[in-house]
C-alpha cells in the first residue's frame, strides 16, 4: 500500500468510529505499559499504541489490503493518536459531552450489528472477553461522539459562504439543475458488523444494474444487511437537502460515492432526470405555544403542574394570548401572546413539530415534553408557502459547506497539531528521526 493511501485509511480510521475491530482489539492482551509520548496535558501508553495498531491491521486484513511494515505502521498509528488526543484536549477545553441518549443509541447500534439485543446482555459478552471491554468500549464512542460534535462546531464556524458565492452557484449547469429537477434515485444502505468488507463490491454493482433486489439478495448475509429502496421519480424539493446534495453532482446513470452515517453506510444511483419549472410547495403553520421550563427555582415536578394547570384552564376556556403572555418561559414569543409566526417544516425539536402536525386548526395541544420544557401549542391557521427560492439558496449553500468541509478540517487538523506539545518519548517511534518519504 503506498505512503499517501496509508495515511488517507489512518485518517478516515480516526474519524470513523471502528467499532467492528474495536470490539476484537479492546480484549487483546496488552504489553507492559509505559509512556510513548506526550501530548499537552496527557499521555499516549504502549498499550493505547498496541490497540491502534491491531486495529488497523484488523482493518487492512478485513478489506484485503497490504499490511505496511510494523515499524512504520507503529509511526503512523502514533500520529494519529498524537492528533486524537490534541483534539481530545480541545473537547475538555470547550467542555463538549455527548447527549447520554445519543451515547447509548449509539452502543446499542454496536450491539445490535454484533448480535446483542440489549445492552445489558452485549457487556456481559464484552467482559466475558476480558474484564472492562465493555467500558472502555463505551468510553471509546462517547469520546468519538464528542469529536464529531466538536469538529462540527469549530470546521463548520470556519466556513464562509456569502450571498454572491450562492447567487454565482445557482447560475452554474450544476446550480440550474436545481431549479424544480424531478429526479428518479435508487438508495442502498448497507448495515451490520461485516458492512466494511461488501461495501465498495455493492457499490460497483450498483453502478452496473438498476435491480437493487438482486444487490440486496446477493450481498445480504449473517453480518451484512443491504436495504434496498426505489425512490421513484420525485421533485428534488421533496428528497432532504443533504442526499439531494449528493444527487444533484451526478448524471442519470452514475452512482454517488460511499456516504457513511450513524444509521449504516449509504450509495445512490440517479437513474433519471427531467427538468420542469415545480414549485417547492411547503405547509405552513401559523402557531403559538406556552412553554414552562424547569429553572432553578422551578423543579421538573412544578413545571409538569403548571403546565396541567394551565392546560385546564384552557379547556375550562381562558384566553390562550392572555396565558401564554403571563406564564410562558419563552419572552420572545410571551410578548406576543405566544405566537411564533408561520413556521416551517424541520425549524422546530422533533416533538414539537410532530404536535404541530398532528393540531387541528383552531384546537390546542395536550401538555408535551421536549428538551426545553413542557409546552401546549395551537395551530391558528394553515397555508402551502412557495419555498422555491429559499430551497434552491438553502440547497446551494449545502453543496459549498460540503465542498469546503474536508479542506477547513485538514486545514484545522494541522493548525491543531502544530499548536499542540508533542514530546515523542521513543526514538524509534519518531519519523523525523527514522522515516524518509
Amino acid at each position: 500500500m503506498k505512503t499517501k493511501q496509508l495515511k488517507h485509511f489512518f485518517k478516515a480510521t480516526a474519524l470513523a468510529l471502528c467499532l467492528s475491530s474495536a470490539m476484537t482489539t479492546f480484549a487483546i492482551a496488552q504489553p507492559k505499559d509505559e509512556v510513548v509520548a506526550v501530548v499537552d496535558n496527557s499521555v499516549i501508553l504502549r498499550s493505547d499504541l498496541a490497540q491502534s495498531v491491531a486495529e488497523v491491521t484488523h482493518q487492512l486484513q478485513k478489506q484485503n489490503k497490504q499490511v505496511p511494515p510494523q515499524p512504520y505502521l507503529e509511526q503512523q498509528a502514533l500520529e494519529q493518536l498524537i492528533l486524537r488526543q490534541a483534539q481530545l484536549e480541545q473537547v475538555k477545553r470547550y467542555n463538549i459531552r455527548p447527549d447520554e441518549k445519543a451515547l447509548n443509541e449509539a452502543v446499542l447500534k454496536v450491539a445490535h450489528d454484533s448480535g446483542s439485543s440489549s445492552l445489558e446482555a452485549f457487556q456481559q459478552k464484552l467482559d466475558a472477553m476480558a474484564p472492562n471491554t465493555y467500558a472502555s468500549l463505551r468510553n471509546r464512542i462517547a469520546e468519538d461522539l464528542a469529536l464529531n460534535r466538536l469538529r462540527q462546531q469549530i470546521v463548520t464556524s470556519r466556513i464562509q459562504i456569502s450571498d454572491q458565492d450562492v447567487k454565482n452557484f445557482l447560475n452554474t449547469p450544476q446550480g440550474q439543475a436545481l431549479l424544480g429537477s424531478q429526479v428518479h434515485v435508487l438508495h442502498l444502505r448497507i448495515t451490520g458488523k461485516h458492512a466494511a468488507q461488501v461495501v465498495n463490491q455493492v457499490k460497483n454493482e450498483l453502478s452496473k444494474t438498476n435491480d437493487i433486489q438482486a444487490i440486496s439478495k446477493k450481498y445480504t448475509s449473517a453480518g451484512v444487511q443491504v436495504e434496498a429502496a426505489d425512490m421513484g421519480m420525485r421533485n428534488l424539493a421533496e428528497v432532504p437537502a443533504e442526499l439531494a446534495a449528493r444527487i444533484t453532482t451526478l448524471q442519470p446513470g452514475q452512482t454517488s460515492e460511499l456516504i457513511t452515517a450513524a444509521d449504516g453506510v449509504h450509495v445512490l444511483k440517479l437513474v433519471e432526470r427531467k427538468g420542469g419549472e415545480k414549485k417547492a410547495l411547503v405547509p405552513q403553520y401559523l402557531t403559538r405555544h406556552i412553554l414552562i421550563q424547569p429553572s432553578e427555582v422551578v423543579s421538573p415536578e412544578n413545571a409538569k403542574q403548571m403546565i396541567d394547570s394551565l392546560y385546564n384552564r384552557l379547556k375550562q376556556g381562558e384566553d390562550f394570548t392572555v396565558l401564554a403572555s403571563t406564564f410562558s418561559s419563552d419572552p420572545g414569543s410571551a410578548r406576543d401572546g405566544g405566537s411564533l409566526g408561520w413556521v416551517s417544516p424541520g425549524v422546530m425539536v422533533p416533538e414539537f413539530e410532530e404536535r404541530m402536525k398532528n393540531t387541528p386548526v383552531g384546537q390546542f395541544s395536550t401538555p408535551f415534553q421536549s428538551q426545553f420544557g413542557w409546552h401546549i401549542l395551537q395551530v391558528t391557521d394553515t397555508r402551502q408557502q412557495d419555498m422555491t427560492q429559499e430551497y434552491q439558496e438553502r440547497m446551494a449553500r449545502q453543496i459549498l459547506g460540503e465542498r469546503q468541509f474536508d479542506a477547513e478540517l485538514d486545514s484545522w487538523l494541522r493548525e491543531i497539531r502544530n499548536n499542540a506539545y508533542v514530546e515523542i518519548k521513543d526514538p524509534q517511534l519518531d519519523p523525523k528521526r527514522n522515516h524518509k518519504d
